[in-house]
């Protein structure tokens, strides 16, 4: 609970980041590095957005993600270079995640980040670390010791997976990607998925299940389209332009049939 005020800044800052068309870059290793990978990997099926906005970086790359690299995390100049390979800027947050607060690699990218006058941000398990020092925001979750001791995978990796997870939902949530409680950017790439859409829009809608699929395929499969289209009774190209008019944003459509420009 004592960390939710700083979780609310970091919130801030990626919502603002986001709206003009920066990104949210995680960077870590090992557990930490997977962790933000996991988080940056569920978010365009979840909100429908694209892989390019929320991104991950992980010491030894991909392979990192199932084989353990130690050795990568030793390496402050990789961080860097990293990180300048993703070309981050002032319109970026780039999220810092060890559990020690002092991961070479780690520092080394986000020291990089402050030299480009991107928003920075450390989430660690270790009050007083250097990447507390670092961050312009800093996320300090008391987790205590772990069960076995030094292995932060356990409680420490899940501290951070539960802050990560806070981040990037409110952002969302804000930037309008959810609508209520409903995964209004959800993909159906598959059956379950394109049954759950369809009761996204039964319920927002307030329609039947005929009624919701069928405009489902009317509108692409676009969850938002779909409803933007019941809601207004406009057909796809105009409830698409309403709807891009608003930034994509349901909560901004009341039903009207008015187009954009009056």
């Amino acid at each position: 609970r004592a960390t939710i005020p700083k979780i609310a800044q970091a919130v801030d800052a990626v919502v603002k980041a986001l709206r003009r068309g920066g990104r949210l870059i995680y960077v870590g290793a090992g557990t930490s590095g997977r962790i933000g990978v996991l988080d940056a990997a569920e978010c365009p099926p979840t909100f429908g957005v694209s892989p390019k906005m929320v991104q991950a970086v992980i010491a030894g790359g991909t392979r990192a993600l199932t084989r353990a690299a130690e050795a990568a995390e030793d390496d402050p100049e990789q961080g860097r270079r990293d990180l300048a390979a993703r070309k981050v800027g002032p319109r970026d947050v780039v999220i810092g995640l060890t559990a020690s607060g002092q991961t070479p690699y780690t520092l080394g990218a986000l020291r990089y980040a402050r030299s480009r006058r991107t928003t920075t941000v450390a989430v660690t398990c270790n009050p007083g670390s250097p990447i507390t020092r670092l961050a312009r925001i800093a996320i300090v979750p008391a987790t205590g010791p772990e069960v076995i001791a030094g292995s932060t995978r356990m409680k420490a990796a899940l501290a951070q997976k539960m802050v990560l997870h806070m981040i990037s939902t409110a952002a969302m949530i804000r930037l309008g990607h959810v609508y209520r409680n409903y995964m209004v950017g959800v993909r159906p790439t598959n059956r379950k998925l394109l049954e759950r859409a369809c009761s996204i829009i039964e319920n927002v809608a307030g329609v039947d299940r005929s009624t919701a699929a069928r405009t489902l395929q009317q509108a692409g499969r676009n969850v938002k389209l779909a409803i933007a289209m019941l809601r207004t009774g406009l057909d796809r190209r105009a409830a698409a332009k309403l709807l891009a008019h608003h930034g994509g944003n349901l909560r901004a459509i009341r039903g009207d049939r008015c187009s954009p420009s009056t």
